[in-house]
């Protein structure tokens, strides 16, 4: 018993090569390294937005309320990739994205980190916000808080015993 083997003709998907994405590139998008060696410095901005959010990290980002922020880009010139530092425990987490970072890809980047975590693990379970630290345009700087109220974002707490 003999097995045909035939090899792979050109036109064969085996040898197709990966195809880049249809979707054209934002205009302005900047690496990290490109941003930071600016000769005429932009000052980096966030979006609209970013410095008052109240969300759980480590719950997932379809909890949130707000999903028509998750489309619009994080920062102003857009990046391909975001430090986020977290000021009270040290942590750095880098959210990319090649076509320009956008708060789905900064909330997915958190929740990796925290979905594993009791909330008793978490000091400040809450996502207060993003700020620029003048000194270092290159990295946002996250705030983290107890939350409004201590209550979750998004859920009413119902009266009565």
């Amino acid at each position: 018993m003999s097995a045909d083997v035939t090899e792979a003709s050109p036109s064969s998907p085996l040898k197709a090569r990966r195809q880049s994405s249809s979707k054209p590139a934002v205009a302005g998008l900047l690496s990290a390294k490109e941003f930071e060696a600016q000769e005429n410095k932009v000052e980096l901005e966030l979006a609209k937005g970013a410095a008052k959010i109240n969300w759980k990290m480590n719950t997932h980002p379809k909890e949130y309320p707000e999903q028509e922020i998750f489309k619009r880009l994080f920062t102003t010139p857009p990046l391909k990739s975001v430090e986020l530092l977290f000021p009270q425990t040290g942590l750095t987490i880098t959210a990319r994205n090649l076509k320009g970072v956008t708060f789905q890809d900064v909330f997915d980047a958190i929740y990796k980190h925290n979905k594993k975590r009791a909330d008793d693990e978490l000091s400040e379970p809450y996502l207060a916000g993003f700020y620029v630290d003048e000194d270092d345009l290159g990295h946002a700087i996250v705030r983290v808080g107890a939350g409004k109220e201590g209550a979750p974002v998004g859920k009413k707490k119902k009266g009565g015993d």
